[in-house]
């Protein structure tokens, strides 16, 4: 519990610096529109492996962002934002936060995800070097399910 409540008020402090970039597979006016009826977002954490910033920022911009799309495109949720720091003192390096109507949305949201990457990759062998390759570019550190308060 220390651990996500530590992790949290890391992520509300850098999230107000200015070093914070952002990047949104959903339009401004969609978000701000899906964003309205969201109550919960899954946020994962994710820290670049030394040298890998750039090359991981690739992989989520190239690999991830499309399967976000067909997985958003499908109902899986509402809006995903990822956030960079560059901030060595951060425990992260990338932080991604899925924007959710409810629990049940949340409850689907890693199979839906799953299957847009098996959808826009049926090739398993691929889709499991894919897997590989991401592992040498960023460890997971952290995830937490969070209230939207309005």
């Amino acid at each position: 519990m220390k651990r996500i409540l530590t992790i949290a008020l890391s992520t509300a402090a850098i999230i107000s610096c200015a070093g914070v970039q952002t990047r949104s597979t959903t339009s401004a006016a969609s978000e701000v529109a899906s964003d309205a009826s969201g109550t919960i977002a899954q946020i994962y954490y994710w820290r670049a492996k030394p040298g890998k910033f750039e090359e991981y920022t690739r992989y989520v911009r190239d690999v991830a962002e499309p399967i976000d799309e067909e997985a958003h495109r499908r109902g899986a949720f509402l809006s995903v934002t990822t956030y960079m720091t560059q901030d060595t003192a951060s425990l992260w390096t990338h932080m991604r936060v899925f924007v959710l109507r409810d629990s049940a949305q949340l409850r689907g949201l890693s199979a839906a995800l799953d299957s847009a990457g098996r959808r826009l990759e049926p090739d398993s062998v691929k889709r499991s070097q894919r897997g590989e390759y991401s592992a040498t570019l960023r460890d997971r550190v952290g995830a937490a399910t969070v209230a939207i308060l309005r």
